[in-house]
């Protein structure tokens, strides 16, 4: 460590956006520049769906090169049958953040799934469970499909009908249950924008509509040249079907329809795209209404610069 940082101060990096912003290269710049100056630092995944081994195209997963490079947490730690959820992940990302400033390491957080970084970063309680109205809902999610629940989501709760994928089901029982127990909407049991992190640096990518939809569509066209349904055949031997959380993952879930005859794998790949795109808004949405991060242009000529002085402060 340079004599510069030999004093360091508990400070977090926290990079949000919509997927194809460009967090993940940016974080690896940033870490790169930060460790060249002698300033140690370490990237600390904070995404849904790169905490599956095996799903590495399809969630444009760092280069094992990249991995190596720097450290990253929280990458490949369930395989694809297990499920994931956002009070595990949460226990999982404050544990490893506490390791790293306790080491006298930065903490670079990147992720695009907004309720995981909120529950990461600030004051984030989860309401209690009933199994018995757990399970009647999970009976009426398989007789009636995600949509019909997320209608009803959509009646009672509008604010978080609009955050939540529609054929997220796990996620729309979540909803409808803690509405239930609480007589509240899903959305009211949301913490007020208070960190409970040290030193809290949010910043979020900020991409124009038409140039991210350009985006998308070069990523998923890059997904389907590197071999993309391959990979998801190979995890589907190995039982993505079965897993709750990785099956229903963009582009995963559209391609096992392909595989099993519901649709051609030129619609997988339309509506791979189409769904990422839905997806990017609501993202966009839920980061925008936390009044906290400084939003900086994803192509902006000083975007490294002003990323690395935050893990300079």
């Amino acid at each position: 460590m340079s004599r510069r940082y030999g004093t360091l101060l508990r400070v977090t990096i926290v990079l949000v956006g919509p997927t194809a912003s460009g967090k993940s290269a940016l974080a690896l710049e940033a870490a790169r520049r930060l460790r060249a100056e002698g300033r140690p630092a370490e990237i600390v995944n904070g995404d849904s769906m790169l905490v599956y081994r095996g799903m590495d195209i399809g969630t444009a997963k760092p280069t094992p090169a990249e991995l190596a490079e720097v450290p990253h947490h929280l990458v490949d730690i369930y395989n694809v049958r297990q499920t994931a959820t956002v009070a595990e992940f949460q226990g999982l990302a404050r544990r490893t953040i506490a390791d790293c400033t306790g080491r006298g390491v930065l903490p670079i957080v990147v992720g695009g799934s907004a309720l995981y970084i909120r529950a990461i970063v600030d004051d984030f309680r989860f309401p209690g469970t009933d199994p018995r109205l757990r399970a009647e809902l999970e009976a009426e999610l398989e007789r009636t499909g995600p949509e019909a629940l997320h209608r009803r989501l959509t009646e009672t709760d509008p604010a978080a009908a609009a955050v939540i994928e529609p054929r997220n089901g796990r996620r729309i029982v979540r909803a409808l249950e803690v509405i239930a127990l609480t007589g509240e909407p899903f959305q009211a049991t949301l913490p007020e924008h208070t960190a409970v992190l040290p030193g809290v640096r949010l910043v979020g990518l900020d991409v124009d509509r038409p140039t991210l939809d350009r985006r998308i569509a070069e990523r998923v066209d890059a997904m389907w040249r590197q071999g993309f349904v391959d990979e998801v055949r190979r995890l589907a031997d190995h039982g993505l079907r079965d897993g709750l959380t990785a099956s229903r993952a963009l582009g995963y879930r559209q391609v096992l329809a392909f595989l099993d005859g519901e649709i051609d794998e030129h619609q997988a790949r339309a509506d791979t795209v189409t769904a990422t795109r839905r997806f990017a808004r609501r993202q966009d949405s839920w980061f925008r209404r936390d009044p906290r991060i400084r939003w900086l242009r994803y192509d902006a000529p000083d975007l490294v610069d002003r990323v690395v002085a935050l893990g300079r402060s």
